[in-house]
């Protein structure tokens, strides 16, 4: 018996074989790694939010610029002579008009 306590209390001596400095660095690092992973998904996403905002500002500055142009050709067509500078450039002529078709001409 006196050996077995000799040898319980040489074992109980010993140095731990465990380098806790060791497993606390790997545990901060695995916690900083899960925590960096948990971060990536919300930033990629907002990444995307980012980019398809900013296309659509771009697609709404140009809509808006096509909705002027198209308010000011409306104005301009409410003009009684509009009408009937539309339909001459189109090739209409009124009832009763000859039209006239010249073909080959200089410089065109």
């Amino acid at each position: 018996m006196a050996q077995a306590a000799a040898a319980r209390r040489a074992s109980s001596g010993r140095r731990s074989t465990i380098r806790w400095d060791r497993v606390s660095r790997v545990a901060l690092m695995t916690t900083l790694l899960v925590i960096l992973a948990l971060y990536v998904s919300p930033a990629v996403h907002w990444l995307e939010q980012t980019r398809t905002a900013s296309r659509q500002r771009q697609e709404l500055r140009d809509l808006a610029r096509e909705h002027r142009a198209l308010v000011h050709r409306a104005r301009e067509l409410r003009d009684p002579g509009a009408i009937e500078r539309e339909a001459r450039r189109l090739g209409m002529v009124r009832q009763g008009e000859r039209s006239f078709v010249i073909e080959n001409l200089p410089g065109r």
